[in-house]
């Protein structure tokens, strides 16, 4: 009994200094993933009918912009965020509540170079596109964001009002 409490207490330790537990609320061996729904939604099907919103990332006179920065939707639509930096610097699209992507924005500031393989985040060279397909299945008001140091600051977040 003793043998088999130390391997679980060493593979927990092993696991936890992996990263292989996310944190409360996951199940060991679960990642950090947004596959699952989230209070802002759940990843969209490519397979469904969307709702096309085209988004540009770019500077102007020392700020960093999305355009258009609001958007309204009804509970349970699909969206197909068409992405386009038209920027001269990377950047990033990235859907959550305001509580969230302020944590991620501090994870950021620690780790700039950070790479995203999310189905709500998608991060842009300059002068090229992308997509995410999201489906909004709460009401509320999230937020579009991108988490680069310094760009939250400079402007670069935008809002979706789920009704």
């Amino acid at each position: 009994m003793k043998l088999r409490h130390i391997f679980a207490s060493t593979l927990a330790v092993g696991l936890l200094s992996t990263g292989a537990f996310a944190g409360p609320g996951h199940k060991p061996g679960e990642t950090h993933s947004h596959a699952d729904e989230a209070a802002y939604g759940r990843p969209g099907d490519p397979k469904k009918p969307a709702r096309i919103v085209q988004v540009v990332m770019r500077e102007a006179d020392g700020k960093m912009l999305f355009l258009p920065d609001r958007l309204k939707v009804r509970k349970g639509e699909q969206v197909r965020f068409q992405l386009r930096n038209n920027g001269e610097i990377d950047h990033e699209f990235v859907i959550g509540t305001v509580e969230e992507n302020h944590k991620h924005m501090k994870e950021m500031e620690k780790n700039p170079e950070m790479e995203h393989d999310d189905p709500n985040s998608k991060r842009l060279k300059p002068k090229t596109t992308g997509e995410i397909i999201w489906q909004f299945t709460k009401a509320g008001t999230f937020e579009f964001a991108c988490l680069i140091p310094g760009h939250y600051q400079a402007g670069m977040v935008g809002s979706v009002v789920v009704e």
